[in-house]
C-alpha cells in the first residue's frame, strides 16, 4: 500500500512539474504573441528596414519618423559600459570572498553585497542625478552629466550583485582536487586562482555575467532618469541618450490608443525581446564551450 501511494506521489509530483513547464513556456509565448501582434500593425504602416536603420525617432511630429537604430545604439552603448565596468569588479570582487576573505569579512561582505541588490532602481536614479552626473559634469566640463557614462556606472552597480554572488558560487563549487594538484605542481594561490579555478568556473561566471547584461539591457527607471533621454545618435559616452526602455516607459502612458505611435512602441518592445534573446544565446553558446571542453 505503501509502495503504490509512494508511486501515485510521484506520478502526480512529475506531471505537476510537467504543467509548470508548460505553463511558464505558454506564458512566455502568450507576452510574445502580443508583442508581436500589435507590431504587425506598425510594420504594414511602416517598413522594417525603415524601422531598423532610421536614425531619427521622433513619433510626434508634423511628419512623423519611426528610427529606432538611435535608440539601439544607446542601449548597447550604456549596457556595454556597465558590463566593462562590473565584469572585472564583480569577478574580482567574487574571487576575493571565495579564495582570499577570511570567514569574518566573508560574512560582513555577501549580506552587504545581497542588500545592494535591494536598493530600488529609483533610488539609484535619483544618486545618479544628485551625485554622479554634477561629479561627470565637473570633471569633464560638460553643461550636465546626465548622459550614457552616468547610465554606465549605475547600471554597473546594480549589476554587480548578480555578478558576484553567482559567480562567487560557481568559483566556490570548483573542487577542493583542483587546488590541491595545482598546488602540488608548485603553483601559488594567484596563479592557481587565474589558471586553474576561475576557467574551471568559467560557465557559471558567464551566466553570471549574461544575466547582469540582462539587468542592464532591460532596466527602465534608471537610465530613464540619469541619461538625459535625447533621441538622438550618440558619437560617445558624454552624450545624452535615450534607451530603448525608457522610451517605452514615456511614452506608452500618453500616446492615444491604436494609433501608428501606439503600435510602434510594440515594435520597440520585439526588439529589445530579441536584444535580450541574443544575448542570452551568446551566453547559451559559451557555456556549453567551455562545459565540452572540461568534459574532454
Amino acid at each position: 500500500m505503501k509502495y503504490k501511494n509512494r508511486i501515485l506521489i510521484d506520478r502526480v509530483a512529475q506531471h505537476t512539474f510537467k504543467l509548470t513547464g508548460y505553463l511558464v513556456l505558454a506564458l512566455l509565448g502568450g507576452i510574445f504573441g502580443m508583442l508581436l501582434y500589435n507590431a504587425i500593425s506598425f510594420f504594414l504602416e511602416v517598413k522594417p528596414l525603415d524601422f531598423l536603420t532610421g536614425r531619427e525617432w521622433n513619433p510626434t511630429a508634423a511628419t512623423p519618423t519611426y528610427g529606432i537604430l538611435p535608440l539601439i545604439v544607446s542601449t548597447t552603448i550604456v549596457a556595454f559600459g556597465a558590463m566593462v565596468i562590473a565584469i572585472p569588479l564583480g569577478i574580482g570582487t567574487a574571487a576575493y570572498i571565495s579564495e582570499y576573505a577570511s570567514p569574518k569579512v566573508k560574512n560582513i561582505l555577501k549580506p552587504l553585497i545581497e542588500m545592494l541588490a535591494a536598493i530600488p532602481s529609483v533610488v539609484i536614479g535619483f544618486l545618479g542625478i544628485v551625485l554622479v552626473g554634477p561629479k561627470i559634469a565637473e570633471l569633464t566640463d560638460l553643461p550636465n552629466g546626465l548622459n550614457a557614462l552616468n547610465g554606465s556606472l549605475l547600471l554597473a552597480i546594480m549589476a554587480l550583485p548578480t555578478i558576484i554572488t553567482i559567480s562567487e558560487d560557481a568559483i566556490h563549487a570548483i573542487p577542493k582536487t583542483y587546488r590541491e594538484g595545482s598546488y602540488a605542481l608548485g603553483a601559488n594561490k594567484w596563479e592557481t586562482l587565474i589558471k586553474i579555478t576561475i576557467p574551471a568556473a568559467a560557465p557559471g561566471i558567464i551566466a553570471a555575467v549574461m544575466l547582469g547584461l540582462g539587468r542592464a539591457i532591460g532596466e527602465t527607471m534608471t537610465v530613464l532618469m540619469a541619461t538625459g533621454n535625447a533621441a538622438l545618435f550618440p558619437q560617445d559616452f558624454f552624450d545624452s541618450v535615450k534607451t530603448i526602455t525608457a522610451t517605452i516607459a514615456i511614452e506608452m502612458g500618453e500616446v492615444p490608443y491604436q494609433t501608428t505611435h501606439y503600435f510602434a512602441l510594440f515594435a520597440i518592445a520585439i526588439v529589445l525581446f530579441f536584444m535580450t534573446l541574443i544575448a542570452n544565446l551568446v551566453g547559451e553558446y559559451f557555456i556549453n564551450r567551455f562545459r565540452k571542453y572540461h568534459a574532454a
